[in-house]
């Protein structure tokens, strides 16, 4: 099958037990979205029959498409191909389960995110599901992976095939689990038709602390305080309430829970003031370790997923094992020169994501208008892109600023997976991804300095160390 009624297909996103969805391509305009299509498991037709199935299928169509709000998906059409529905959406390249690097194996650890970071997208999960519960629906599998994150880094709640209106009692056998191990309440686990919106926020507080820890909240539960050094008791009495056992001891709902974690985050935002000073007065909190110096490689290469980590020389979160020290000085016209690889670099780039189709014209545009007097600007490799990256557990963290500009966090690299998919660097979260061609990221270009133009850039203005002596508070991502 290479058409779904009017759409041409171009790949397989997922599978579950109801559904398949793929990556589509809209005829004319070739603006690609995600489509879900109706072909249930033959286990689960087993276990509930076709018909029950599809009117799961028909109602989570009909709750999205009644809804309305920044942090919840749409629909853009609804039809149906040889007796099975279908409908569609917006195509999102990423999601939390991604960029944390939850795997399969649940147990297995994740990347952490700072804890500005992970506030931003769960206040943001919280408005959207207070909107749903304010419609009578119960999520029933809020979890990382569906949790879509957009080019504007924005939180959208997908995945609407295990929720429940309000009085819906749906034929569940008991060996059915209706959820996702470890994010799913433990009054879901007994008895899913008696859940109410208190179980969607218990599956919110595993999520943050997943993301604050880089773990599960496993048995015996375990203070957050006690593994992060910028997180204190206030965080451990908002996550144990959060993920009470018993739903009584939880937040009442969506809009409490919001107010609460408003608090938090002006208790977290008053704290920096001493995370800052302690930064200040510290000594040296950037342990760069040596990896070599000179030149990077600057040939883009072709690498699989099997070799890719072991080519680029990542852990098994996919960051890097070493980094390197760096001499960069601040050049003319936004630019920033390392001396350490004789590289010069955008501070910003990109005004806007950008797909793989798009980049070129960026490119062809700077060489034309000579940004900084250089004309070779192109795109940089993996192994370039990681000479700029610093380590993101330092505890000074929020109180530096960052040298490049960290809003321009997802960077695509000259790096190719496949022939329809490339590498990319995550500069905030400091680890590599790869994405199809039709995602968007931004360009940060990068140049080789040479001659005259090295000693321009050399003087043009002082050094500047990626850990200044003045340490200043930042804000939170937005």
């Amino acid at each position: 099958m290479r058409h779904i009624g009017r759409y041409e297909i171009v790949g397989l996103l997922g599978q579950g037990g109801m559904s398949v969805v793929y990556k589509v391509r809209l005829p004319l305009i070739q603006k690609v979205e995600a489509l879900k299509l109706f072909r249930p498991h033959p286990n689960l037709i087993a276990l509930l029959g076709e018909e029950e199935i599809k009117k799961r299928f028909l109602a989570e169509a009909k709750i999205i498409a009644s809804l309305r709000h920044p942090h919840i998906v749409d629909i853009k059409d609804f039809d149906q191909v040889e007796g099975r529905p279908f409908f569609l959406m917006d195509y999102y390249c990423n999601n939390l389960g991604l960029m944390m690097g939850e795997s399969y194996q649940l147990e297995q650890p994740s990347r952490k995110l700072p804890p500005d970071k992970a506030l931003w997208y769960i206040r943001q999960t919280l408005e959207g599901l207070a909107r749903l519960h304010q419609a009578e629906i119960v999520h029933r599998d809020i979890k990382p992976f569906n949790l879509l994150i957009t080019d504007e880094d924005l939180v959208k709640i997908s995945d609407f095939g295990l929720s429940r209106l309000r009085g819906e009692m749906m034929v569940t056998p008991s060996n059915l689990k209706v959820g996702s191990p470890y994010y799913a309440a433990p009054e879901q686990e007994e008895n899913p038709n008696l859940v109410d919106a208190r179980a969607d926020l218990y599956a919110v507080g595993v999520v943050l602390y997943r993301l604050l820890l880089g773990f599960l909240p496993l048995e015996p539960l375990k203070k957050p305080s006690r593994f992060h050094d910028e997180l204190d008791k206030t965080w451990d009495d908002f996550l144990f309430r959060a993920m009470a056992p018993k739903r009584e001891q939880r937040f009442n709902s969506a809009r409490e829970m919001i107010g609460a974690l408003d608090e938090l985050a002006k208790v977290w935002e008053s704290g920096k003031d001493r995370i800052c000073l302690e930064a200040e007065t510290g000594g040296n909190r950037y342990p760069m370790t040596e990896n070599g110096q000179g030149r990077r490689r600057s040939r883009p290469v072709k690498m699989g997923l099997t070799q890719a980590r072991d080519y680029f020389g990542l852990d098994a979160l996919w960051r890097p094992y070493r980094y390197s020290r760096k001499a960069f000085r601040l050049g003319k016209e936004q630019t920033i020169f390392d001396r350490t690889t004789n590289l010069v670099w955008q501070r910003a780039g990109s005004d806007f994501p950008l797909n793989r189709f798009q980049i070129q014209g960026y490119l062809d545009q700077l060489n034309r208008t000579g940004l900084a007097g250089l004309s070779d600007w192109r795109l940089p490799t993996i192994d370039e892109l990681l000479s700029i990256l610093e380590p993101v557990s330092r505890r000074d963290e929020s109180c530096i600023p960052p040298l490049f500009d960290r809003r321009k966090r997802s960077l695509w690299s000259a790096d190719r997976r496949s022939y329809v998919s490339a590498w990319t660097v995550d500069a905030e979260l400091g680890f590599v991804s790869h994405q199809d061609f039709d995602c968007y990221n931004f360009v940060r270009a990068v140049s080789s300095a040479r001659g005259g133009q090295d000693q321009n850039l050399n003087k043009a203005a002082p050094q500047v160390n990626p850990a200044p002596k003045e340490a200043t508070r930042t804000k939170s991502p937005r």
